[in-house]
């Protein structure tokens, strides 16, 4: 970890106490003039530390952190070696940025934060809501899958953004299938996996994988259109840092899992998370016309299993065959 991040730890570590730059550089194991520069480096970025003669420095009780050492901060060993955090202000969308960056050729591990979205995009080419005030992370994976492996790809990151959501706002998350997250029956996180295929070999070249967390209402409240449907983390402000928490808590329950390979213990949690399993939905089959059906699971390539109406044997789906409507409140 770098001087900049471990000053940045110990500071939030100590919130509302000033530490002086002697104190700090006894602690760390490094002089006051590497204390000096990590500060000035840090309050460059945004951070806003305050500073008094005789006293030391000192991160407000208030301050929400969203950079990159606040985020590397409180990342597993490995997990910070493995990645390269970058956060903005605002993009059009982080999965196509990191798509360009991709195509040239960068590495597995750039993460791509930003804290609001002016052109975010969702599945089948919708919108994604993005004001400031949510989470908008991408990361670029160069994964030793096939284009049959890929749809796993969003279902890793499911079960890892759903303990992630978990671990900060102490309520139950569920998985509607195959993208979004649920808290309390409304979305709170979009899933978008975009991927590019060695045409010679049917391995994926690179796969971009893009979250978007409403950890709040926005001000102003949802628009018309998402009011029935959007959710939060959380109901009212969180704790300071919780964006960084959440942005470090989801990397490294993803890298874990990441790692694991395709049949880690983490499909059993993705099933056990499924809010559709039992439920009567709207099918939309491409190019067909809808029909009715009961969920009944998750097969072993992440497909929705399912029972349409009038048929006896069960059918699997993949993400890209269908559009699955929930009928609100009908279980089997």
């Amino acid at each position: 970890m770098s001087v900049k991040a471990q000053v940045l730890s110990a500071l939030d570590a100590a919130r509302g106490r000033y530490i002086s730059g002697q104190e700090l550089a006894d602690q760390l194991g490094v002089s006051r003039a590497a204390i000096w520069k990590a500060v000035t480096a840090l309050r460059a970025d945004g951070t806003p530390i305050e500073a008094i003669t005789n006293r030391g420095y000192a991160l407000p009780h208030g301050a929400d952190l969203l950079n990159a050492d606040a985020i590397t901060a409180l990342l597993a060993p490995a997990v910070a070696q493995a990645v390269q955090i970058t956060v903005v202000d605002r993009l059009p969308g982080t999965n196509a940025a990191l798509r360009t960056q991709a195509a040239n050729g960068a590495p597995e591990g750039l993460v791509l934060i930003a804290q609001a979205q002016s052109a975010g995009r969702g599945r089948r080419g919708h919108s994604f809501f993005s004001p400031p005030g949510g989470l908008y992370l991408s990361i670029l994976l160069r994964p030793a899958f096939s284009t049959r492996q890929s749809p796993q790809i969003t279902a890793l990151a499911a079960v890892a953004a759903a303990r992630a959501a978990e671990q900060l706002c102490g309520t139950p998350i569920q998985i509607k299938w195959v993208n979004d997250l649920w808290k309390n029956g409304k979305k709170v996180c979009g899933i978008l996996t975009e991927a590019a295929v060695d045409l010679e070999s049917g391995m994926l070249d690179y796969a971009v994988l893009g979250l978007g967390f409403n950890l709040v209402q926005p001000s102003g409240g949802w628009p018309k259109e998402l009011a029935a449907v959007a959710g939060s983390l959380f109901d009212s402000a969180p704790a300071p840092g919780a964006r960084a928490a959440l942005a470090a808590a989801f990397l490294n329950e993803f890298w874990a899992l990441y790692h694991t390979g395709l049949r880690g213990s983490w499909l059993d949690d993705y099933r056990r998370r499924q809010a559709l399993t039992g439920r009567h939905v709207t099918l939309i089959p491409n190019g067909s016309e809808p029909r009715g059906a009961t969920v009944l699971g998750i097969d072993d390539d992440c497909r929705l299993l399912v029972r349409c109406d009038g048929d006896l044997a069960p059918t699997a789906f993949g993400s890209d065959e269908i559009r699955v409507i929930p009928e609100l409140g009908a279980l089997a």
